[in-house]
C-alpha cells in the first residue's frame, strides 16, 4: 500500500481569495514504512508575503523570487502523488490550495476518496484534547525540537511518525506468522525459547509416585479411565 504523507506552507488561509502555496513537502510510505522517497518545492507565489505567514514559515518574498512557480513544478508534482492515499493533517485546508493550484492549471482536483485526515483520526482517538502536530507528538513522544518554524518537508516527516501511531504503532499488525507479516509489510522476528542446560531433577519422590499411584488404583470407585487402560477392578488390587 502506497500513502504520501504531505504538507504545504501557504502565503495565507484564504485559497479562494489570492493566496497561494509557496511549499510543498512530500514523505512516501509503503506499507506504512517511510521509503526513502520525498518530493520537496519552494515554490515562487507569484504575489508579496503577509508578514503574518513569514512569521509561521520564515520563508519571504527574496527567498522565493528565483523558485519555480506552481505551472513549472505541478506535473512532476502530480505525478508523484498519484494513486496514492495522501496523509495529511487538516486536510481540508492543504486540498483547498492544492486543488485551487490544479483549477488554475486545468489539471483534475484531488479526490476525497483518496485523502486521509490525521486531525480528524487524533480527534476521534483522543476526544477533548489538543490535537495539534506538536500536541500529538508530545502525547507519542515523537522529538520535534527541530521545529522552530514551520515546513512542509520536516512537518511530513513528523506527520509520518504520528500518523503510525495513530493507526496502533510501529507494529501494525497483530498477525502473527510470516504470511501475516508478508501482508502487514512489517518483518516479525522469530522467538526462540531458551534451553536450559541441564534437566531439574523430579520434585517428587519414588516414594510419593508410588503412594499417589496406589491411591488412583486402589482408592477411587470404578473410575472411570481404568477402562481406558483396561485395568480391571481385581488387578488394581
Amino acid at each position: 500500500m502506497r500513502e504520501i504523507v504531505l504538507d504545504t506552507e501557504t502565503t495565507g488561509v484564504e485559497a479562494n481569495n489570492g493566496d497561494r502555496i509557496v511549499e510543498i513537502g512530500c514523505v512516501e510510505l509503503l506499507n506504512h514504512c517511510p521509503s526513502g522517497r520525498t518530493f520537496h518545492v519552494y515554490i515562487n507565489p507569484e504575489r508579496s508575503m503577509p508578514i503574518e505567514a513569514f512569521n509561521v514559515h520564515g520563508l519571504s518574498e527574496e527567498f522565493l523570487s528565483d523558485k519555480p512557480v506552481f505551472a513549472a513544478i505541478a506535473q512532476e508534482f502530480a505525478e508523484f502523488i498519484a494513486g496514492a492515499k495522501l496523509v495529511i493533517h487538516n486536510a481540508a485546508f492543504d486540498v483547498g490550495f492544492i486543488n485551487m493550484e490544479f483549477k488554475r492549471l486545468s489539471l483534475p482536483p484531488i479526490e476525497q476518496a483518496f485523502v486521509v485526515d490525521t486531525l480528524s483520526m487524533a480527534r476521534r482517538k483522543h476526544p477533548g484534547a489538543s490535537n495539534s502536530l506538536d500536541a500529538l507528538c508530545s502525547r507519542y513522544g515523537i522529538d520535534n525540537g527541530r521545529r522552530t518554524k514551520h515546513g512542509a518537508l520536516l512537518d511530513s516527516e513528523i506527520l509520518a511518525e504520528v500518523y503510525i501511531e495513530l493507526i496502533g504503532g510501529k507494529q501494525a499488525s497483530l498477525g502473527l506468522g510470516v504470511e501475516a507479516a508478508g501482508r502487514s509489510g512489517v518483518a516479525m522476528a522469530a522467538v526462540e525459547k531458551p534451553q536450559r542446560q541441564r534437566q531439574l531433577a523430579p520434585r517428587l519422590s519414588a516414594e510419593a509416585l508410588k503412594a499417589h499411584e496406589a491411591f488412583i488404583l486402589g482408592s477411587l470407585k470404578a473410575p472411570l479411565w481404568k477402562g481406558y487402560l483396561g485395568i480391571t477392578d481385581d488387578a488394581a488390587q
